[in-house]
């Protein structure tokens, strides 16, 4: 006999924990039997029981070794329904956040602002697939009073399904730009798949934070229920830079009242990050003097727009991921640093499909349009497009090439994507 969701939700209330990975086992959790392209999950079960779980569930019923394994048509369809079905128990409301840069950062600022007045639950790290959404949203407590969840996607339909789990009150979309092509299959279809939330909120009578200067996104959010943001007056909240160097420095505009905002955030390009967290959290009545303070004092983690000192450099580190716009944005802000002998430190970005050889070639375009000391490019796509810049096939070849480099009181840029482990690097500089 099959569990139905709302069974398996009675024993969710009595063991609120959930595990997806046989070694991490808490006492009293709850195992979900997961299969990936190398590993199913069932497996693992009757291990899952014996490290500590009280039950594990299962989609093949060969795996069912006593009355503990609960098995279910789809292990990730019924965590995915269970996640669901939680939020809507809770009633908790819900901010989701999706976008092609920024989406992290703007997570981060929103509960760090929100936090200041509610007890906040938001995504850790990039939890934001469709295993990492149902899994954030079943931490959802009777104690929350807000969430902001944080919804990632490479292939059309992936926010519409995000979406369908999360059930969001509120949305923001950071912008659109090239990057998953390969997934996507053109920009037309990146804004296509992130406007899936749009579709959500419009249909459901819920409600956006939207940045009046984007000329994609704007238009797309007419007839939603709308709080506006951006760099012009006549908008909820409205700013300006100040300054970025290195840091962003900035003040913004609330209710005819301004404040000033010295941040820990490297790069102009996190203006539009930091005012879509200030909209959204004055628009929970957040006080603006406890955004501002807010803002000011986070400090980004994981390689993402991070300024490293080390004895013989300054780093700023931006390696978490690049596609074309976050690259551009990256190389044209410390180019106009006012700094000395600055330096590049460039990996490919993947996932741009037949667009990849173009979109490396014009990245290699605006890095000769700007002055910079040094220039080393990791990466067969920038192998392929330096055009006499110092280049290599792959991130290990540059690491052997800079254990003989002397490389001493630069500033140096380090940008590229995930999967070129550029952080590599790091102890060489």
């Amino acid at each position: 006999m099959r569990v139905d969701i709302k069974e398996l939700y009675q024993l969710f209330r009595q063991y609120p924990a959930i595990t997806t990975d046989s070694r991490t086992c808490l006492p009293g959790s709850i195992f979900f039997a997961l299969k990936g392209e190398n590993f199913d999950g069932n497996r693992f079960a009757s291990q899952a029981l014996e490290q500590g779980c009280e039950y594990a569930v299962i989609d093949n019923p060969d795996f069912k070794i006593n009355y503990r394994c609960i098995v279910v048509d789809n292990c990730l369809q019924t965590l995915q329904q269970l996640a669901n079905y939680h939020r809507k128990v809770l009633q908790t409301p819900i901010i989701a956040i999706t976008g092609t840069n920024g989406k992290t950062t703007t997570k981060e600022l929103t509960a760090t602002a929100l936090c200041r007045k509610y007890r906040v639950l938001y995504t850790q790290g990039n939890l934001n697939n469709h295993i990492g959404v149902p899994l954030t949203l079943l931490q959802l407590t009777e104690q929350h009073e807000i969430a902001v969840i944080e919804m990632g996607a490479n292939h059309p339909g992936e926010i519409q399904t995000l979406t369908a789990i999360v059930e969001p009150d509120y949305g923001l979309i950071t912008n659109v730009a090239r990057a998953h092509l390969e997934g996507f299959g053109s920009f037309e279809g990146v804004i296509r798949t992130k406007s899936e939330l749009y579709d959500f909120l419009r249909q459901n009578n819920k409600h956006v934070f939207v940045n009046r200067d984007n000329p994609y996104l704007y238009p797309k959010t007419e007839n939603i229920h709308r709080t506006e943001y951006g760099t012009q007056q006549g908008v909820s909240v409205y700013g300006k830079i100040l300054g970025c160097n290195p840091y962003l420095s900035f003040y913004f505009e609330h209710l005819g009242e301004r404040f000033q905002v010295n941040t820990h955030l490297i790069g102009n390009y996190n203006m539009e990050n930091a005012l879509a967290a200030i909209c959204i959290a004055s628009f929970f009545d957040v006080d603006s003097p406890s955004i501002a303070d807010a803002i000011s004092e986070y400090i980004p983690q994981n390689r993402r727009s991070q300024l490293q000192q080390t004895k013989r450099n300054t780093l700023i580190i931006d390696a978490y991921n690049a596609n074309p716009t976050s690259m551009a944005a990256a190389i044209s802000n410390f180019a106009q640093m006012e700094i000395p002998h600055k330096v590049l430190i460039l990996g490919d970005m993947k996932e741009l499909g037949l667009e990849s050889a173009n979109e490396h070639r014009k990245i290699i375009e605006l890095i000769n349009t700007n002055h910079f000391d040094r220039i080393y490019l990791a990466g067969n796509e920038f192998l392929a497009a330096a055009n006499g810049l110092t280049a290599f096939a792959n991130t290990d070849e540059l690491i052997h090439f800079l254990k003989n480099e002397n490389i001493n009181g630069c500033h140096i840029l380090i940008k590229g994507s995930n999967s070129m482990h550029l952080e590599k690097c790091l102890d060489l500089l």
